[in-house]
């Protein structure tokens, strides 16, 4: 296990490996795999593999690995929970009967989920598992946006794929599902924050960089959406004067929506690719 996160500690650790595991912190460059000669699979202890030079990896010959399917459910309930909690209001009634503030009970009226429409930003696994919660559970209208069409869900879902321009303004829940790539970094700025609902909420448990925080910050301030859910940050970890943690419409969470007893076990298992690719084996889920 690497004592630091520093590359020029790194460098002078993985002379003879032939595997390296990263969770969300790791990161492997161009120089620490060419520091390793011996190195056949780099493995994403997760989902997201933006943090390991893929190009450097093909030219070198180096199988990269993820775990996919993992995560799904576990992020896709934590989207749900933060959709719940934002439309009922329960942090706030919480807080509130703590305090001793009964009377809290007739402001704090909050909104059903039923027949909302969901708008989902990325329509991959976690995208779809949410959707049919959704559309399954609460009868939920499902909108999404994505660069591939998925017929298949679009059938079973009901789903309508549409242009972002479109989902933005129609949706009551916005959720980001998008990988972070050039196309996607800053996707969700002030103009599509503008264009939303001022009753709609925006849930990001995907990348950080994807949404605009400062934009996010005013628009959360001054009214543009009703609020947001949030376990990512640009950047991480959130700082503790960051407005976001002042403000009673947005509901925070440190980067964990993956951290439930059975994902990360199911993470755990990326070592089966990595010991596959050691020993001259096919790994299950090679990064395309």
């Amino acid at each position: 296990m690497a004592g630091s996160l520093d590359e020029g500690d790194l460098l002078r650790q993985v002379g003879d490996v032939e595997g390296i595991i990263i969770r969300a912190n790791g990161k492997v460059s161009r120089n620490l795999m060419e520091a390793a000669p011996r190195l056949k699979v780099v493995a994403r202890h997760g989902v997201g593999v933006e943090a390991i030079d893929r190009t450097a990896a093909t030219e070198l010959g180096i199988t990269v690995v993820n775990t996919p399917e993992a995560n799904v459910e576990s992020v896709a309930e934590q989207c749900l929970g933060m959709m719940i909690d934002l439309a009922k209001r329960l942090r706030l009634a919480d807080r509130a009967i703590r305090a001793g503030d009964w009377e809290a009970r007739y402001r704090l009226i909050g909104n059903e989920l039923l027949d909302k429409t969901l708008g989902l930003v990325g329509f991959g696994r976690i995208g779809r598992r949410l959707a049919a919660m959704c559309r399954h559970g609460m009868s939920m209208r499902i909108l999404y946006h994505d660069v591939v069409a998925y017929r298949e869900a679009e059938a079973e879902l009901r789903a309508e794929r549409v242009e972002l321009g479109q989902l933005l303004p129609e949706a009551d829940f916005v959720s980001v599902h998008t990988p972070l790539v050039p196309e996607t970094r800053g996707l969700i700025g002030e103009a599509e924050l503008r264009s939303m609902k001022p009753s709609a909420f925006l849930i990001n448990t995907a990348r950080g960089q994807v949404v605009d925080q400062a934009a996010l910050v005013r628009a959360l301030q001054e009214g543009w959406i009703a609020g947001a859910g949030l376990d990512v940050y640009d950047p991480e970890p959130l700082s503790a004067d960051s407005p976001l943690v002042q403000m009673d419409n947005v509901v925070l969470s440190p980067h964990m929506a993956a951290h439930t007893d059975e994902a990360l076990l199911r993470m755990a298992m990326v070592v089966s690719d990595v010991l596959a690719v050691i020993e001259g084996r096919r790994p299950e889920n090679p990064v395309t």
